[in-house]
């Protein structure tokens, strides 16, 4: 009885002490020693309270935060570019709630408590994660610093050694993690500076290393004497493109990354390249005999290939298998890897009688005896078909276009190495070129019913020359019949279709 007693009078007592429930709900005051992120929120009710944290908020939206990189860099922004917002707003609700809710004993014990040890409420803060992408690209714009290896030129006298450059690089996940952190910890308006996540990125190469590279590895030289004006163009400025590169030990050189794009703007010229067995036109076109030229330079230096292709039909500057294809939109490319100690520097240039070298300088560890040589191979022989001969809606009437027929051959390339008299060999690669035979392409724009019978009929004989002729005759009797006084140079064009019908002697095949 009596602890029953003791128990109603406490009871009494704390129901007397705390005010009822209902009382403090309708002041909606929040108990005192309590706080929402760092604001004092006591006494306040729910209502103030939010305002007090919306305008924290607001104030965080306007207030400049700098941010720093390496070498006393400096980008200011403000809250509102983060994209920040307060995530958590039933946290007032429950800041309200200690010391107000639950049993008389509950509430009593939690007001004791908040006397002797405040209470905070954290804030959760939120963030647009692409506005936060946004501002470090901005930095990494600002603070990332390229990255320069040491590297080679090449001159008269010999080698210069030109100085690396340490690379700066904006960490942008570390980065957004710290400014996370520095505006939920509140130092958003206290004038302290944030400095980024900067990632060094130091140079390739030294003095020392550099120094090493003095010797030939591998030369080799072709031909480009039959090559127009624009072919001849794209092969010197291919080659430059690729002149003076240095790679490194264990480093790849992808050629395609070096000499593309393939536009005007980087120097190249409309010219032929092949195109599924047939030449086209493409800018760019000559482009293989560079990627050809360097190919055959490095299997004498001996490095590693690790990506060659073969064209589709046989080329005549190099032996079958000695060719090295570059196809952008066809995924064919060339590349290596600098398998040796030191670097390598590639020199590549043109001479004005049209020949291309491409010489590769290294350290040469190979014993001096060492020789190395390349023999192709022909396993199989493919002989042209017969001629081709197609229509073309795309080109004037008169107008008969010849490509060259091509062997189809099968061939492997063969490495020999001969030292201390020893010899050794090895297949580098098999190579198919596809079989072509030679395409008469016969123009038929502008051409009416008539025309198209006569040409027909010559293309019927299977004849060039009578295609020529009947093609000729043809254009030449239209355009005589859009000029005055063209009876005479009709009757001349209508003589020479009936001239052609007469069996006549194919001309050597044009190239």
């Amino acid at each position: 009885m009596k602890k029953l007693f003791g128990g109603i009078c406490l009871f009494f007592l704390l129901a007397f002490l705390i005010p009822s429930a209902p009382v403090i709900a309708a002041e909606k005051t929040i108990a005192k020693g309590v706080s929402i992120g760092n604001i004092d929120v006591s006494g306040m009710t729910v209502e103030q309270a939010t305002a007090a944290v919306e305008d924290y908020f607001n104030n965080l939206l306007e207030a400049e935060i700098s941010l720093t990189g390496e070498e006393d860099q400096q980008l200011t922004i403000t809250g509102s570019e983060l994209g920040v917002s307060w995530d958590n707003r039933d946290v007032v609700e429950e800041a309200y709630a200690l010391g107000h809710e639950g049993n008389v004993i509950a509430r009593y014990k939690a007001i004791k408590d908040l006397e002797v040890n405040n209470y905070n409420f954290d804030i959760e803060y939120g963030f647009n994660d692409e506005a936060v992408t946004a501002v470090l690209d901005n930095c990494a714009k600002n603070f990332n610093r390229e990255t320069i290896n040491f590297g080679l030129k090449k001159g008269a006298d010999g080698f210069e050694i030109t100085e690396g450059q340490t690379g700066y690089l904006v960490d942008t996940a570390a980065s957004a993690e710290l400014i996370k952190t520095y505006v939920k910890d509140g130092k958003v308006g206290s004038g302290e500076a944030l400095a980024l996540t900067i990632n060094a990125d130091e140079p390739l190469g030294s003095t020392e290393e550099l120094s090493k590279v003095k010797d030939v590895l591998g030369s080799f030289t072709t031909s480009y004497k039959s090559s127009n004006a624009a072919r001849s163009a794209n092969l010197a400025n291919g080659c430059s493109h690729i002149n003076g590169a240095t790679v490194y030990p264990g480093q790849e050189f992808n050629v395609l990354d070096a000499i593309t794009p393939f536009t005007v703007e980087n120097g190249y010229f409309e010219a032929g390249s092949y195109l599924n067995g047939v030449v086209v036109p493409s800018l760019g076109g000559g482009i293989c005999q560079v990627s050809t030229t360097l190919y055959n330079a490095v299997l004498l230096a001996e490095l590693e290939v690790t990506e060659r292709h073969n064209h589709s039909m046989v080329v005549n500057y190099v032996a079958y298998s000695a060719d090295a294809a570059i196809a952008e939109s066809g995924g064919k490319n060339f590349r290596f890897v600098n398998n040796t100690d030191a670097p390598i520097y590639i020199e590549g240039y043109t001479t004005t009688d049209k020949h291309i070298t491409f010489n590769i300088y290294g350290h040469e560890t190979r014993p001096a005896g060492r020789t190395v040589s390349y023999q192709s191979e022909t396993i199989e022989q493919t002989s042209p078909s017969a001629d081709q001969i197609v229509t073309d809606g795309g080109q004037a009437l008169g107008h008969v276009g010849v490509q060259s027929a091509h062997v189809g051959i099968k061939a492997k390339l063969i490495k020999t190495v001969t030292e201390n008299g020893q010899k050794t060999s090895e297949v580098v690669n098999s190579s198919t070129y596809k079989m072509v035979p030679r395409i008469i392409s016969v123009g038929t724009s502008g051409a009416d019913g008539n025309d198209m019978a006569k040409l027909n009929n010559a293309i019927a004989t299977g004849d060039l020359g009578t295609i020529k002729a009947v093609a000729g005759a043809l254009r030449a009797a239209k355009d005589s019949e859009s000029s005055e006084g063209s009876e005479a140079a009709y009757q001349a064009a209508q003589d020479a279709i009936d001239a052609a019908n007469t069996p006549q002697e194919e001309p050597a095949p044009e190239e």
